[in-house]
C-alpha cells in the first residue's frame, strides 16, 4: 500500500484563465481537426465530439446525424450484423464516415466483427471495455490491429500514463481514458477505483502523444464548459454520454418524465442484454430519467458555441491550440 501525494483535480476543481486574444470573431475559429493515425498514417478529419456507445446514444440515427456535423459515433455493440452491415453498406461511398464499430472483449464479440467485416470493409473500430488494465484487454488489442492492420483504432478504458503507453504500443490509436467518472457510471462507489477526471486527461494526454498516440476524455462533461476543459487539459477528442442523451436521436424507453438511460454495467443493462446479474458481480452503473432535448443538432450547436468562445477568451485561434493557450486555476467552487 501506498499514498500517491499529487493533488487530483476534476473538471469542476479549475477554471480557464483568460488571456490577451487578437482574435476578431469567433466564427473564424476552426473546430474541426486533422489528426495523423500512428499506426496507419491516414488522416481522420473531424469535429472531435463522439457519441458514446452507450446503448441509448451510440445509435444509427444519432451515427447519421453527427456525421452532417462532422462529429462521430461510436455505434453500440448490440445491434444485429445485418443492421450493421445494412449502415455500413449504405455509407460506403462515404470516405469520411466517423462511424465505428464496437465491440466488447468477448469471444463472441471478435466473432461478430469478423463476420461483418467479411461482408463489408470495417475501417474504424472501438474495443470497449470497464477495465483496459487486463492483460487479456491488452492482448484483445493486439489481436484487432493484426487482423485489422489499416484501421483506426479506439481502445479503452483507463485512467494512467503507462497503460496508455502499452495500448498505443499494442495497436491503439486512440486510447479512451476515464475510470467512473460518468453520471450513470457507479464503479467509484461501489469498488473504490477511479481517478479525477482533469488530472486523468492531463498525465495521459502527455504520454500519448509522446508516442504519436492520442486520446479520447470519456466521462465527466457536464457543460460545453467540462467539454472546454477537457481539451484545455490536451485531450484530442471528447466522448460524451449523458450530454446527448434525451435527443430525438436516442433509443430506449421514453416516459411521460423523459427518456429512460442507465449505465452499460447497471442492472438494467445486464438483464437486457447480458441475462441478468451474474452472481459474482454487482451492477455498476444506474438507470436515470433524463428530458427531452429536441435534436442533437442544437447539442451540438450550443457545444461548438462555447468551445468557440472558451478558444477566443484564451487566443486559440483553433480547437487543436486551446491546449497551448489554456492555464488552469483551481477555484473553491465560489
Amino acid at each position: 500500500m501506498r499514498i500517491e501525494n499529487s493533488i487530483e483535480l476534476n473538471y469542476d476543481d479549475v477554471l480557464i484563465l483568460p488571456k490577451r486574444s487578437s482574435i476578431q470573431s469567433r466564427k473564424d475559429i476552426q473546430l474541426t481537426r486533422t489528426f495523423r493515425m500512428p499506426h496507419t498514417g491516414q488522416h481522420f478529419i473531424c469535429l472531435p465530439i463522439f457519441a458514446a456507445n452507450m446503448s441509448v446514444v451510440g445509435t444509427l440515427r444519432m451515427a447519421s446525424e453527427l456525421m452532417k456535423q462532422l462529429a462521430c459515433c461510436c455505434l453500440h455493440k448490440f445491434y444485429e450484423p445485418t443492421v450493421l452491415i445494412d449502415f455500413f453498406t449504405s455509407h460506403r461511398s462515404n470516405k469520411s464516415i466517423h462511424s465505428f464499430y464496437t465491440l466488447g472483449v468477448r469471444n463472441n464479440d471478435l466473432e461478430k466483427l469478423q463476420y461483418v467485416a467479411s461482408k463489408i470493409p470495417i475501417k474504424r473500430i472501438c474495443i470497449d471495455a470497464a477495465n483496459g488494465y487486463t492483460q487479456f484487454f491488452v492482448n484483445r488489442v493486439k489481436t484487432i490491429r493484426k487482423l485489422f492492420p489499416n484501421c483506426i483504432l479506439i481502445a479503452g478504458n483507463v485512467c494512467t500514463s503507462e497503460m496508455v503507453q502499452e495500448l498505443i504500443l499494442e495497436g491503439a490509436d486512440i486510447v479512451k481514458i476515464g475510470i467512473g467518472p460518468g453520471s450513470l457510471c457507479t464503479t467509484r462507489t461501489m469498488t473504490g477505483i477511479g481517478r479525477p477526471q482533469l488530472s486523468a486527461v492531463i498525465d495521459c494526454a502527455d504520454a500519448a502523444h509522446g508516442l504519436g498516440g492520442f486520446i479520447m476524455a470519456d466521462g465527466g462533461c457536464k457543460t460545453p464548459a467540462d467539454i472546454a476543459k477537457a481539451f484545455g487539459a490536451g485531450a484530442d477528442f471528447v466522448m460524451l454520454g449523458g450530454m446527448l442523451a434525451g435527443t430525438d436521436e436516442c433509443g430506449g424507453l421514453h416516459t411521460n418524465k423523459g427518456l429512460q438511460v442507465y449505465g452499460m454495467s447497471s442492472r438494467e443493462a445486464q438483464e437486457q442484454y447480458y441475462g441478468g446479474v451474474k452472481d459474482y458481480c454487482a451492477p455498476e452503473g444506474r438507470c436515470s430519467i433524463v428530458p427531452f432535448k429536441g435534436p442533437v443538432a442544437n447539442v451540438i450547436k450550443e457545444i461548438k458555441g462555447g468551445l468557440r468562445s472558451a478558444c477566443a477568451y484564451v487566443g486559440a485561434k483553433s480547437l487543436k491550440d486551446l491546449s497551448k493557450c489554456t492555464t488552469f486555476v483551481r477555484t473553491n467552487h465560489a
